[in-house]
């Protein structure tokens, strides 16, 4: 699915841009699985596959693992919390990486004067130290984690942070790679992209109609930075 030039046009007037992170941003899928079914682990319970995990990527973590098969109840979920969050941001100090272009993507489009957020499924914590160790933190001018609001695909990060910063959703545009993403984005009666390089399929992607597919940071790049005079006719 490519970017009309119609649809590349109208992206010139977008004044918002809220970036997911995990699977848009940072190449994280596999920390979060390896995370994931160590803390099931800590705990005695059998852990979730790497496909079961992979699904709720994007979910607010409370609601990502009650969706997870082995999860056996209320009474441990606040033991699981703490041990994924122990695995993910103590157990190994490996900062994980952004894909490739991400980094020089965000100092762009915060150079063209675009508002640029994030809403993201990860904790308070974790999105902090991510914005430290990746440098990334001075470009963004909001941001909301589903601990402090609700957790996709509900629309109130969104609603959020256009109110933090006096936007539109007219003006506003959410890029992510989950329906999730694109489920939240339609809510609040904003735009979206998909990015086809994170946890879910295109073709599951394409259900939920974006503008369009990115297969990369490349060609994301392109759509978001290119002048009006170079859009194909």
């Amino acid at each position: 699915m490519d970017l009309s030039s119609e649809a590349a046009s109208g992206l010139q007037a977008i004044e918002l841009i809220a970036f997911d992170w995990d699977g848009t941003l940072m190449d994280s899928e596999g920390r979060i699985v390896a995370s994931m079914q160590a803390a099931f682990t800590d705990l005695g319970l059998a852990p979730p596959s790497s496909a079961a995990v992979r699904e709720v990527i994007g979910l607010g973590l409370e609601e990502a693992i009650r969706r997870l098969p082995g999860f056996n109840g209320e009474e441990t979920l606040a033991e699981l919390i703490a041990r994924y969050r122990h695995q993910y941001l103590v157990a190994d100090a490996t900062p994980t990486p952004l894909f490739d272009g991400a980094k020089a993507l965000i100092e762009a489009l915060h150079a063209q004067g675009r508002l640029l957020a994030v809403a993201t499924g990860k904790s308070r914590r974790g999105l902090d130290q991510a914005l430290d160790q990746t440098g990334l933190r001075p470009w963004f001018h909001a941001t909301r984690c589903a601990e402090e609001t609700f957790s996709k695909p509900h629309p109130g990060m969104l609603y959020e942070l256009m109110d933090e910063l006096g936007v539109t959703p007219a003006v506003t545009l959410m890029i992510g790679d989950t329906d999730y993403d694109l489920q939240m984005a339609h809510t609040a009666g904003v735009r979206a992209i998909a990015v086809g390089y994170g946890t879910q399929t295109r073709e599951r992607l394409r259900a939920q109609q974006p503008l369009a597919c990115a297969p990369s940071i490349a060609v994301l790049s392109e759509w978001l930075l290119r002048s009006p005079t170079s859009l194909p006719s």
